[in-house]
């Protein structure tokens, strides 16, 4: 084993999961990098990301800027089904089909984009995995300001979209 894995399987669970986003973030979507999601929570039940609010993430009106919204929500979204598709060692493809967002308050605070539809996401995944073919599941987000209340302030429907590039159909 590599001395990287060997640290990487040293760290708590929560860190490790938070190194996965922002180092897919540096060499896949900058984006992600810059904004410094942190992983809060992912179980097998729920997934929980945490966007700062700071000069990088913040409009004109000192609430989040609603790029940042969307990301964040892209990333818990993905964020299950990721680690999921790593785990099992397969070549999938993960993209979003399409996104639809509902702003209900500004996000005056840090952020928590929250998914628990982890178990679903999971089965979604297995599916995939077993077959070749592209398979599309719609996953809810709410993003909440907990420092606030726990209001939603925005709430998303993203159709997650994989495809298992490693078996031929």
């Amino acid at each position: 084993m590599s001395a990287i894995k060997k640290i990487y399987k040293a760290l708590p669970e929560s860190i490790r999961d938070t190194a996965l986003v922002r180092t897919f973030g540096l060499f896949k979507v900058p984006l992600l990098f810059w904004i410094s999601p942190t992983v809060v929570e992912l179980s097998k039940e729920r997934c929980e990301v945490r966007i700062p609010l700071n000069r990088k993430t913040k409009n004109h009106l000192k609430s989040m800027y609603f790029g940042v919204l969307a990301a964040g929500a892209d990333c818990a979204g993905g964020l299950a089904a990721m680690k999921l598709i790593i785990e099992s060692g397969q070549n999938v493809s993960l993209a979003f089909k399409d996104f639809k967002a509902e702003f209900h308050q500004r996000a005056e605070a840090d952020t928590h984009f929250i998914c628990n539809q982890g178990k679903e996401i999971a089965d979604f995944v297995t599916k995939v995995v077993e077959s070749g073919e592209r398979h599309h599941m719609p996953v809810e987000i709410v993003a909440i300001c907990p420092k606030i209340s726990q209001e939603p302030v925005a709430t998303f429907t993203l159709t997650l979209s994989l495809k298992n590039k490693s078996k031929k159909s």
